[in-house]
C-alpha cells in the first residue's frame, strides 16, 4: 500500500531473485556495480520481504537496472599496500548507512509483521536522512527463517538489526549478529533474550511493575495479592514482583496462579485468594449467635448483615491483576462475586489494560494501570491512520520507535545532540550521549538520558533491557484518565 503521508512521498522497491553480473565502467576511475550483484565476501538478499528503503523514499533499482551514476571509487592503481580490493564513495557522495529489519512477512503471522513494517515506514520518512536506508527481511514466523533473514541483511550491509518479534527467533538471530559485531534491537519483550548485543524493546514487566506499585504504595497502601496466569508471561512477572516489591518494602502476601479463561477455571483461584469459605462460615455463626439473643440490637444488627455474603474484610489492599482481554474480563467480576470490596481494594494491572473495552467493565473502575502517556501514543496513531487508512496494532509503536531511534543516531553520528525522533505527534525529542565505537555504539544506543517517541520515554540499558517511562491510568465507565502524568525525563529516576 503507497504511504499517504503528506508532503513526502515513498516507494518499497523489492529485489528480484534473479542473479545480476558485475559491470566495470572503464570510464574514470569508478566501478558500477549493478543493483543485485553480491558485494565482495558477500551475497545479495533477494526474494519477496527483502529490499532497501531510503529517507529519501528511493528503493534499490530491481535486476537488470543500472545505477544511475557511480556508486563507488576505485583505489589508486596497485589498490591497498596489502593487496586488498578497497572501494569508497567518490568525492561528494554520502555513504549509505543500512539497517535491516527482520518481521515475519509471510506466514501465519504476516498482517502482524506488515503493520509493524508499516510503523517502520512511517519513522523513516518521517525522520531518517537520505543517508540511512532499511532493508527489510521476511522472517517467516520461524527461528530458522529469522537467522537466514540475519545472515541476508548482514550481507547486505546490515550496520544494525531491528527485530525479530519472537523471542524464540531473537536467540536463532544473536549469534547470527554477534559474530558479526552488530547490535540487534529486538521486539521481543523476554528479558531472557537479552544481553551481549541483543536489546528488547518490548513492554516488559519489570518497569510497570515498578511503576504501579510505588504509585500504589504513595496512597496508602501496603498489603498485596498477584493473579498471575501460568505459563512464561506469569513466570516472568511473578520474579519481577519478587524483586521489586522488597525494594519498594511493600508486603506480597499471596502470588496465585490459575490456568485458563472461564469462570469454572477461576472461580477456585478467586475464592481461595478471597479466603470466602472462612468468612462465608463466620458470617453463619455470627447470624445463628444473634438470633439466639433475640435483643433489639441483635435484630438490628441481623437485618444489617441480611445482603452480607461474608463477614470481616480481607487482608490485602489491593489485587494486582497483569493479564489483558478475555482473561481480565473474566476474572475481575469474580472479585466482588467472592466478596473482595472494590470500596476497600484496589485492582492493579498492567498496560495490558490499555484497551478501551475494559472500561465497560464495572469491576475495573478505580483500578489503576501502568501505561505509556496517551499523549505520545496519540501522535503516533493519528500519522499512521493518515498513512495506512486504519489504526496501527498496539505493538507497531515498537518498530516505530526503534527505527527512529536508527535514525536519529544517524543522523547525529553519535554526536551529543537533541533531536526528534517521531514526528508524528508532540513530545517527540531524543536525547543522546557521544557514541564512541560508531554510529549503533553500546554507547549510543544506551544513552543515560535516553528518547523519547511513540510510547513515551524509553532507554536501552547495558543489560539489554529497556526502561521505560509510563503514566498510571485509572479505570472510569467508558474512559480512561491520567492520575500521574509519565516523567518526560530519565534524571529523578536515576536519582
Amino acid at each position: 500500500m503507497p504511504l499517504a503521508l503528506s508532503g513526502l512521498a515513498a516507494a518499497l522497491v523489492l529485489t528480484g531473485c534473479g542473479t545480476a553480473t558485475q559491470t566495470v565502467s572503464s570510464k574514470g576511475e569508478t566501478v558500477a556495480i549493478e543493483s543485485g550483484t553480491p558485494p565482495p565476501g558477500g551475497t545479495t538478499p533477494g526474494g519477496p520481504g527483502t529490499g532497501a528503503l531510503d529517507g529519501k523514499g528511493e528503493g534499490t533499482p530491481g535486476d537488470g537496472a543500472k545505477a544511475t551514476g557511480p556508486e563507488v571509487a576505485a583505489l589508486p592503481p596497485g589498490g591497498a599496500p596489502d593487496g586488498r580490493v578497497e572501494l569508497t564513495p567518490p568525492p561528494g557522495v554520502k555513504p549509505v548507512i543500512k539497517v535491516g529489519v527482520l518481521l515475519p512477512l509471510t506466514g501465519a503471522h504476516a498482517k502482524l509483521g506488515q503493520g509493524m513494517l508499516n510503523a517502520a515506514q512511517l519513522a523513516l520518512f518521517s525522520m531518517a536522512s537520505d543517508e540511512m536506508a532499511l532493508l527489510p527481511f521476511d522472517t517467516k514466523g520461524t527461528p530458522e527463517g529469522a537467522a537466514e533473514a540475519a545472515r541476508q541483511a548482514l550481507a547486505g550491509g546490515a550496520r544494525l538489526i531491528l527485530g525479530p518479534i519472537f523471542s524464540t527467533s531473537v536467540q536463532a538471530v544473536a549469534p547470527v549478529a554477534q559474530a558479526r559485531g552488530v547490535q540487534v534491537v529486538s521486539f521481543s519483550n523476554n528479558r531472557a533474550v537479552a544481553g551481549n548485543g541483543v536489546y528488547v524493546m518490548g513492554f516488559a514487566p519489570e518497569s510497570q511493575v515498578r511503576r504501579v506499585m510505588a504509585y500504589a504504595r504513595n496512597r496508602g497502601l501496603r498489603r498485596f495479592v498477584a493473579m498471575l496466569p501460568e505459563g512464561p508471561y506469569g513466570d516472568l512477572v511473578a520474579q519481577t514482583l519478587q524483586t521489586v516489591m522488597p525494594e519498594l518494602g511493600l508486603d506480597l502476601k499471596t502470588v496465585a496462579r490459575y490456568q485458563g479463561r472461564t469462570t469454572a477455571a477461576l472461580s477456585p483461584m478467586v475464592q481461595r485468594v478471597a479466603d470466602y469459605a472462612k468468612r462465608r462460615a463466620a458470617l453463619l455463626k455470627r447470624r445463628t449467635e444473634l438470633k439466639a439473643l433475640d435483643t433489639a440490637d441483635a435484630k438490628r444488627e441481623l437485618k444489617r448483615l441480611e445482603r452480607r455474603d461474608t463477614l470481616g474484610d480481607v487482608d490485602f489492599d489491593a489485587v494486582f491483576l497483569p493479564q489483558g482481554g478475555p482473561g481480565l474480563m473474566a476474572l475481575a467480576p469474580l472479585l466482588r462475586f467472592y466478596d473482595i470490596d472494590p470500596r476497600k481494594v484496589r485492582v492493579l494491572g498492567t498496560v495490558d489494560w490499555n484497551d478501551p473495552v475494559l472500561a465497560t467493565e464495572p469491576a475495573l473502575y478505580g483500578g489503576w494501570f501502568a501505561a505509556p502517556p496517551p499523549t505520545a501514543r496519540t501522535g503516533f496513531d493519528r500519522a499512521y491512520r493518515s498513512a495506512f487508512g486504519k489504526p496501527p496494532l498496539p505493538v507497531a509503536s515498537l518498530a516505530y520507535d526503534a527505527t527512529a531511534l536508527a535514525a536519529v543516531l544517524v543522523r547525529r553520528k553519535g554526536a551529543p545532540a537533541v533531536a526528534s525522533v517521531g514526528g508524528a505527534g508532540p513530545g517527540f525529542a531524543a536525547r543522546m550521549l557521544p557514541g564512541s565505537g560508531g554510529v549503533f555504539s553500546l554507547e549510543a544506543l544506551t544513552s543515560p538520558s535516553g528518547f523519547a517517541g511513540a510510547d513515551g520515554i524509553f532507554r536501552l540499558l547495558p543489560s539489554g533491557q529497556v526502561e521505560r517511562g509510563y503514566a498510571v491510568m485509572e479505570v472510569r465507565a467508558r474512559r480512561f484518565v491520567v492520575v500521574s502524568p509519565a516523567p518526560r525525563t530519565f534524571q529523578k529516576l536515576s536519582n
